[in-house]
């Protein structure tokens, strides 16, 4: 009975659904990046340089996303890729991808609120950013400590209206591209004027692949679908439903407006303007489009934001159950939620937002940079980690028919995924803006295979070893 009790106490519950996990992804995945920062693609790839752009990084994305479907059908644990990594490759490497990923979405959330807060300005000029940072964060904290069903419901509403968004933006803007909406000001349609006017790549390929670091990084939250997969119902059957819409739809709502937004915005005007968006309703006429658009990222990034801590409070849960961080942190509230580790990822996150007032040019900058590295090292991981899944199930006589989910065309498709990524990792070496990741990212991994050797290894034997003891001796009771 005190073990069943003990059990409970640390188990997560399986209540998401498929349109929860898919929604989750897309929160990851559609922030900012694509509704602030494409405008930028476009002005340093060009037209036809920002779709290549959109459709390399989705391919990208898709292989990582096979690799990753296999694992999470296999072994749907909330820890996902770290749990993988660890088993697969090896627990120092596990150790430091866990705390990487966790302190990147921990940052990346005190980042969602600061530019949240920022936003509300517009409609609230004369109050203090911070007032709205804080209830931004009970509200996200509350959510998350309610259920993961609570967190997944709130989520798919966050993402439907930023969906929503795209898809009037898709329909809107191409009827005025092919002159079916008159714009404002008489301007005739401009068609494909802006595609043929500036040939492939008028920046050269340096600029795209620039830009590619750029795009690859606004892919990135789709793994959160593995994260989820621990606390899904009938993960064999929700999981690769979820992975196939995410990547198809993903990369339909980014290229298509990207594509819609080329059209309609010239190349030198794309970099300079706050946000395309507005520019492009605002163009065709829509009412009060920039209080519109204003309400739509402000929704984009409190999804971020609650995806983001949602991510990182199951990643640290994980961490516990591994034994690479205190036990406390895998008890479980009655709605089996992972409270403890809720509490401690939001506090970093509010000590990473003060940091955002205080040290906006150096700490907060440091952190960013860091925060960027994390997804990234989890998507090399999750391609490296499914080749040495498949072996490793081969090896041990396992038949791949009985895998419910499987990669393609394998070693292929996983080694062309691992490839790529790497290939991302190491080109943040050629944009100076992005360096300070490698700079700040390389010492602190190789502090945490210092302290995983040092000190942790060591406490997971000792544990082990009395975890062991401990079952022993309960099995003697229970035959006696």
């Amino acid at each position: 009975m005190n073990l069943q009790e003990n059990s409970s106490t640390h188990e997560l519950k399986r209540t998401m659904k498929t349109r929860h996990l898919f929604m989750i992804s897309l929160g990851g995945v559609i922030g900012s990046g694509l509704f602030l920062g494409s405008g930028y693609t476009i002005s340093q790839a060009g037209p036809m340089g920002a779709i290549l752009s959109y459709v390399v990084g989705g391919f990208i994305m898709f292989l990582t996303m096979l690799c990753l479907g296999e694992l999470s059908v296999a072994m749907p644990v909330s820890g996902s890729f770290q749990t993988y990594t660890t088993k697969f490759i090896g627990p120092g490497t596990g150790f430091a991808l866990g705390w990487l990923y966790w302190l990147g979405w921990s940052v990346t959330v005190a980042l969602e609120l600061l530019s949240a807060g920022q936003l509300m300005q517009r409609w609230f000029p004369a109050s203090p950013v911070w007032i709205w940072c804080a209830i931004f964060a009970i509200v996200l904290f509350s959510l998350n400590a309610l259920s993961a069903r609570a967190f997944g419901e709130t989520e798919f509403w966050f993402s439907s209206i930023k969906i929503f968004a795209i898809l009037a933006f898709i329909v809107l803007g191409g009827a005025a591209m092919f002159g079916l909406i008159h714009m404002k000001g008489g301007q005739a349609a401009p068609f494909l004027t802006n595609f043929t006017s500036h040939g492939l790549l008028p920046h050269g390929f340096t600029a795209l692949l620039i830009t590619m670091i750029t795009v690859n990084f606004s892919f990135q939250g789709t793994e959160l679908i593995g994260i989820a997969a621990g606390e899904s119902e009938e993960p064999e059957k929700t999981i690769p439903r979820s992975i196939k819409q995410t990547v198809w739809r993903t990369l339909f709502f980014f290229v298509l407006a990207i594509f819609v937004l080329a059209s309609l915005i010239p190349m030198k005007q794309a970099g300079v303007v706050e946000s395309p968006f507005v520019v492009v309703f605002d163009s065709i006429g829509i009412p009060y489009a920039a209080d519109l658009m204003n309400f739509v990222i402000l929704t984009a990034l409190l999804s971020v934001a609650n995806s983001g801590l949602y991510a990182a409070t199951r990643m640290l849960y994980a961490m516990s159950k591994e034994k690479m961080a205190s036990r406390r942190l895998t008890k479980v509230n009655k709605q089996g939620v992972p409270f403890n580790a809720l509490v401690l990822t939001i506090g970093i996150a509010l000590l990473s937002l003060l940091s955002g007032f205080f040290a906006e040019e150096t700490v907060f900058v440091w952190l960013l940079s860091v925060a960027g590295l994390g997804a990234q090292v989890g998507w090399i991981s999750i391609t490296a980690s499914q080749i040495a899944f498949r072996k490793k199930f081969i090896r041990e006589g396992g038949n791949v028919e009985d895998l419910k989910f499987r990669t393609p065309l394998y070693p292929i498709l996983p080694l062309i995924g691992l490839t790529l990524n790497c290939l991302v990792l190491a080109s943040l070496a050629f944009d100076s803006e992005q360096r300070l990741a490698l700079y700040l990212g390389v010492p602190f991994v190789v502090a945490c295979y210092i302290i995983y050797h040092l000190r942790i290894k060591k406490y997971r034997e000792l544990d082990g070893g009395a975890e062991q003891e401990l079952n022993l001796n309960e099995n003697k009771k229970m035959i006696i």
